[in-house]
């Protein structure tokens, strides 16, 4: 019986990836970085900042990857000044798991700043009980982020599911001995979502319904 839906939040309910995808590339333009391409970008979405960087630029020094992290920063607020889009179906499932009373969160990539930026410009906020951030918590898919949340909402792991869009976010849910689902038109390609053996893939949010009997 799932008592607890956890939400990934960048390419699982809301369309930031191109967004993130430009702010990175032109972060490590204004750094001089070695040049790299959106696919790059798209491959460690859902990551720390810190790992990340660490991640498409490994060849750089710990000063160098902060000046980019640093730019991105600033590029990346710039252009998140106005509401996100959320995918078809998202806030109508919401507004579903809400009304049967089911319990949401959000375990996000985001640092807490910025996911408070967001759940504000989106008036998401009252869907969610709780939230971990990757400024909080070890970077995805260590389990830490999800198993913070089920001790503060006092539920077993057998009851919760985690819905996210990358490897990262199903291999998480693995660790930490949840079920999962992959939403298959964010960052990461089905195959990959496919060989963390989630419990269901979708590409369509609305298909959640169904998923979880609404």
């Amino acid at each position: 019986m799932v008592k607890l839906v956890i939400f990934d939040w960048d390419g699982t309910l809301f369309d930031s990836i191109d967004t993130i995808c430009h702010s990175m590339l032109q972060a490590g333009h204004l750094a001089n970085a070695p040049k790299r391409v959106k696919d790059d970008i798209k491959n460690i979405i859902g990551l720390s900042l810190d790992k990340a960087v660490d991640t498409v630029w490994p060849e750089l020094s710990l000063n160098e990857q902060n000046a980019i992290i640093e730019h991105y920063k600033t590029i990346y607020v710039a252009a998140d000044q106005t509401p996100p889009l959320a995918y078809p179906g998202v806030i109508d499932v919401l507004n579903k798991l809400q009304v049967t009373g089911m319990q949401m969160a959000v375990a996000t990539g985001k640092s807490r700043r910025g996911l408070e930026r967001v759940l504000s410009l989106t008036n998401t906020r009252d869907y969610f009980v709780a939230s971990r951030c990757a400024d909080e918590a070890l970077s995805k898919p260590h389990p830490l982020m999800l198993e913070q949340i089920l001790t503060e909402l006092n539920i077993l792991p057998e009851h919760a599911i985690m819905i996210g869009d990358t490897e990262y976010d199903l291999i998480m849910a693995t660790n930490a001995g949840m079920k999962s689902i992959g939403v298959t038109y964010g960052a990461h390609q089905e195959e990959r979502l496919r060989a963390c053996q989630p419990h269901a893939l979708i590409n369509d949010f609305n298909q959640l319904s169904n998923i979880l009997g609404l």
